[in-house]
């Protein structure tokens, strides 16, 4: 397989409300370093690549008000490189622009799309499981996801159900969505069933022709485009037509009704990072179950995450299962057990509050 014809597409435009307030509009989390690692999550996902792909072969798709966050944290990006969406249209648009863009600078495109904002902690299993897909995305006409060996009856995520069968990969029998908690239960029971982390490996020919297939209307916008990629004048055309891009994800507009989707299965230490409860889960714990990130001094305090600036002194007492996260202008005191209900208090705050607050 020649690692030339290997492409990456990091998906870099979400705003990560569920994590507000460390998360905000204009500076989400990808961009911060969360994990305390020296590097940004979005820098964690470009050097896991370092083994795939060249550097010049990596695009990041992005809102249009974050290239110069992007520019700063992977300064090796030439402008081509970074995808500018005027607007957010789900990951369906998003990933017709990057492929199309790349197919049309390299008809055997074998392409990589995923989030900014994951974390693997196993990256050697998740490099082997990366270069197994591409070897049979370059050598047959299907669409593959990697899918996460699920370790609990997680109501956060949606699942896949697979055929097992002697050897990799499994085809794909349905996508579900984010289930209660008792047919988690099942699916986990079954065995049958794993958790989707929306990676996705094909080639460029196989998802131009799905797109073709499926989302037609895409299709007819980013195949008009072929004539502006790598030009000047391609960000125009972006802003002009990327508004009536139809507002669909790639699993419900392609995956959920496409007969060549194939599954590998990854136990790579993955988390989505999308809530607070799951930075708590991968995180180092004291005695007392707490996460702690800043200069802070508990009393009869457990089972809690408490992450504020390390230029604040925090004293915390009597506190069990609880989230204390403040960054910048705000201050948020929750129960870990209601982490939902951050969505809502950005949506309140927005109604009620400055947009220096979200």
């Amino acid at each position: 397989m020649n690692k030339n014809n290997n492409y990456v597409v990091i998906m870099a435009g979400g705003v990560g409300s569920r994590l507000w307030p460390f998360s905000r509009t204009d500076y989400p989390k990808q961009f911060h370093d969360i994990l305390g690692t020296g590097k940004s999550l979005l820098q964690q996902t470009a050097d896991r690549f370092q083994n795939v792909c060249p550097q010049e072969n990596i695009y990041i798709v992005t809102n249009a008000s974050y290239k110069n966050l992007v520019k700063e944290q992977l300064p090796f990006l030439k402008d081509e490189q970074i995808l500018l969406e005027p607007i957010g249209r789900n990951t369906a648009p998003c990933i017709a622009y990057s492929s199309y863009k790349i197919a049309h600078q390299n008809p055997e495109a074998n392409i990589l799309v995923c989030p900014s904002d994951h974390i693997i902690l196993k990256e050697q299993v998740f490099e082997e499981k990366v270069l197994k897909a591409l070897e049979v995305t370059n050598q047959n006409d299907v669409l593959v996801t990697l899918g996460i060996t699920p370790t609990r009856p997680d109501t956060g995520y949606g699942y896949i159900q697979f055929e097992e069968k002697e050897e990799l990969p499994y085809k794909v029998k349905t996508f579900r969505e984010k289930p209660n908690k008792e047919l988690a239960e099942e699916f986990l029971a079954s065995g049958d069933f794993v958790w989707n982390a929306g990676i996705f490996i094909w080639s460029a020919k196989s998802i131009v022709n799905s797109f073709k297939t499926f989302l037609p209307q895409l299709d007819c916008i980013f195949s008009e485009a072929k004539k502006h990629y790598y030009t000047e004048s391609e960000q125009n055309f972006i802003n002009d037509n990327f508004a009536s891009c139809e507002n669909i994800s790639i699993d419900y507009g392609i995956m959920e009704h496409a007969n060549n989707v194939f599954m590998i299965p990854a136990d790579m230490g993955w988390s989505d990072l999308g809530t607070w409860k799951s930075i708590y889960e991968v995180q180092e714990k004291t005695p007392e179950e707490n996460v702690l990130d800043g200069n802070i001094t508990t009393y009869d305090t457990t089972n809690c995450i408490i992450k504020t600036p390390q230029d604040r002194l925090v004293v915390a007492q009597g506190l069990d299962g609880y989230i204390v996260a403040e960054y910048d202008n705000v201050l948020m005191i929750c129960k870990k057990e209601d982490e939902q209900k951050v969505k809502q208090f950005v949506g309140d705050v927005k109604e009620k509050q400055q947009k220096d607050f979200y």
